[in-house]
């Protein structure tokens, strides 16, 4: 098999290829066909084929496509991204040399942190460097709104549970040492029944 032949077009039986009758479709729908085209019942099969395909793609095309079920969550998410990276933060590591992540990286795992707790969706997300701990690390302040779920316990139980899993996020998967956290309720909101 010579390399040429794997590009060369679809031949039909009667030699035509499927590109050119693609290329002179709509000419032959005006009434413009040429000598072969008028006669050949294999160029005849390929139009009808390829008007049929035509015909399908414009009709997926014009249908509108329902929203994905999760698109509300995935724009909260890009919302929720901030679109700015923010400063960059050095993160302690066992081997040599040193790891930059953007607070907004941190920020997200805090706020899903936060989204752990039954009834608690994490808003909004700020930190900054207040100082340096015994071994280097950077110490933070947090400063995290919540919207709670209406009936999903006291206000009262649910944000001491959100600052401790925060707390130990940012201990565990950051390496960062916590100086101050603030947890405000600016939200609550109901779940619809399913």
């Amino acid at each position: 098999m010579n390399v040429t032949d794997v590009d060369e077009d679809y031949l039909l039986p009667c030699g035509r290829g499927m590109d050119q009758v693609w290329r002179r479709l709509d000419a032959v729908q005006a009434g413009n066909p040429d000598a072969h085209e008028a006669r050949c019942g294999d160029c005849r099969a390929a139009r009808e084929s390829l008007l049929a395909l035509r015909e399908a793609t414009r009709e997926l095309v014009d249908e509108p496509d329902p929203p994905p079920p999760d698109l509300f969550g995935r724009i909260m998410s890009a919302v929720r991204a901030e679109v700015r990276r923010g400063q960059t933060l050095m993160l302690p590591t066992e081997h040599p040399g040193t790891v930059e992540v953007s607070e907004q990286a941190i920020a997200v795992v805090l706020r899903y942190a936060a989204d752990t707790v039954p009834g608690v969706r994490a808003r909004h997300c700020r930190m900054r460097v207040v100082g340096t701990g015994p071994d280097g690390q950077n110490i933070v302040q947090i400063s995290m709104s919540i919207a709670v779920r209406m009936r999903a316990g006291s206000v009262e139980g649910l944000v001491p549970l959100v600052r401790q899993r925060v707390a130990t996020a940012i201990s565990a998967r950051t390496g960062l040492l916590l100086g101050r956290l603030d947890v405000t309720v600016v939200d609550v909101y109901q779940e619809k029944d399913r």
